[in-house]
């Protein structure tokens, strides 16, 4: 990785400690960065996995000494598999991997697309056990764009099978498409994305995922803890919705935008990401929540 920044060659060269913890009778495997007590866990988006976030952790783990952890939710990355799934129990499998890996009585959940579903359920199930909850450019509308993209048979059907390892990771797509993104952080992502078969290489995730009911507008509801919205400026959450969103939630939530980025922050802004929630985190800390306005129609 020699023309890559130093910057990310010096977040990938931080040693993550590795663990696991079962959910439902299912196994899930989590990283994590920087030394036990308050912090971070980050959830990824749909058909993704923990490595996602190798690049953007270390940086939110220092220098600020916060303990930062991914995980794969089960039917994704390493964790196991279910014959369904909801994001009840990923919210579940979320905050059993951050009391695992060892971030805190309260950590803030974090997470994108699908992910940032995640973390606004488990705002509203178990926000008096967070200390906050952020989505980035988080789509809350009948079906997501993963979801639409494996009901239309675009992407996301039964795994296809390759024949080599080089075969599988050369066809790695992120999806929604984007024009723009950083190769050596695509590249490092889409080599932790398959895994050997007895019949060659596949894709990580299970198909199943995107059988669940998505996150609707009238799921949404006041949170019992701190919510923040990150929008990307060429993403998936137009500023109505992002308003929407916020007068569900109480409008006691900020919304930060990322400026040229797409939806998938982390492979073409990911510095910006990192400002901006170390900006919200660094604020978490000595500020008081505001308090909901009650009387939000919704």
């Amino acid at each position: 990785m020699a023309t890559t920044p130093a910057w990310f060659r010096a977040a990938l060269d931080t040693e993550a400690d590795v663990g696991e913890v079962p959910v439902s009778g299912a196994p899930v495997r989590f990283r994590a960065w920087g030394p036990p007590g308050d912090g971070v866990v980050l959830v990824h988006g749909g058909a993704a996995h923990s490595r996602w976030w190798d690049h953007v952790a270390p940086l939110l783990a220092e220098p600020a000494g916060r303990r930062v952890v991914a995980l794969d939710l089960t039917g994704h990355g390493d964790s196991g598999r279910r014959p369904d799934y909801t994001l009840d129990v990923w919210a579940e499998e979320t905050l059993a991997a951050a009391e695992a890996a060892g971030a805190g009585t309260r950590p803030v959940v974090v997470g994108h697309s699908m992910g940032g579903m995640v973390a606004l359920v488990a705002a509203q199930r178990f926000g008096d056990r967070l200390a906050g909850a952020v989505a980035i450019d988080t789509p809350v509308r009948d079906q997501p764009p993963e979801d639409i993209a494996a009901r239309e048979r675009r992407a996301f059907g039964p795994l296809k099978r390759y024949a080599t390892r080089e075969e599988a990771v050369a066809r790695f797509r992120a999806v929604p498409a984007q024009e723009v993104a950083l190769p050596y952080v695509t590249a490092h992502i889409a080599e932790h994305s398959v895994r050997r078969l007895d019949d060659g290489w596949a894709w990580k995730f299970d198909p199943v995922v995107f059988n669940r009911r998505p996150l609707e507008p009238g799921d949404l509801d006041v949170p019992g803890c701190r919510v923040a919205l990150f929008r990307a400026e060429h993403g998936l959450v137009p500023a109505d919705m992002g308003e929407m969103i916020v007068d569900k939630l109480g409008r006691g939530v900020p919304v930060v935008e990322i400026p040229t980025a797409a939806h998938h922050v982390m492979i073409d802004n990911p510095i910006a990401l990192v400002t901006g929630l170390r900006t919200l985190l660094g604020d978490w800390q000595h500020s008081h929540a505001a308090r909901p306005d009650a009387t939000v129609s919704r």
